[in-house]
């Protein structure tokens, strides 16, 4: 899939607020410093569409962006961060899961995982849940070129096996990194294949 045009549409607070439209919806999240907003400008090949920040907790709303005119890059606020407050935290996590559980335009969940880090239970349990929602996960280890390659296939072989502790079969996942580039076919791929699919199909 080549990226024509990536323009930001709106920033909702909570699931109310989100677009009415029938644009089938992508939507990226980790947990705060992960990588997020690097990955999504490395899809959109636009080095600002999201706002990157070494602050966790940058992103705290729902925002939406057009790409190609037709489907939507939903960045989603990241989970387990400590500078917001224990209200405002909440609210944030209930405006993701409400989004998550009930958003009919939705079609996959993009779940970033630092791949240099063992096992986070806050990843674990958070992918826990999501399974409990209906609706596709697809995760995607970040900054791998942070290590070598024979690092970063161990850590996600350790992470994989820990969902099996839960999970008959393993997710679908992807390896990337913002500097090298690498997993951004893939991931684009991943989305043609799905837009191409009807609906729930």
């Amino acid at each position: 899939m080549k990226i024509k045009s990536a323009v930001f549409e709106v920033s909702s607070p909570d699931l109310k607020s989100c677009p009415n439209w029938n644009r089938p919806e992508f939507a990226f999240i980790g947990r705060s410093n992960v990588g997020k907003s690097s990955l999504i400008n490395l899809l959109s090949e636009r080095r600002d569409l999201a706002m990157v920040s070494d602050k966790p907790g940058k992103t705290k709303l729902i925002n939406f962006f057009i790409m190609n005119g037709s489907w939507c890059l939903v960045d989603l606020p990241g989970y387990g961060y400590a500078s917001a407050s224990k209200k405002d935290r909440f609210g944030f996590n209930e405006a993701v899961a409400d989004y998550l559980e009930h958003r009919e335009t939705l079609r996959c969940v993009f779940v970033l995982i630092d791949s240099r880090l063992p096992p986070q239970e806050i990843d674990v349990e958070f992918l826990r849940w999501l399974g409990t929602c209906r609706v596709r996960f697809v995760l995607i280890f970040t900054k791998a070129d942070k290590q070598s390659a024979t690092q970063t296939e161990a850590n996600v072989a350790v992470f994989l096996a820990k969902l099996t502790e839960w999970r008959a079969e393993p997710p679908v996942y992807f390896i990337s990194s913002s500097k090298t580039k690498a997993g951004r076919t893939d991931v684009l791929k991943h989305v043609e294949q799905a837009l191409a699919k009807p609906a729930g199909g």
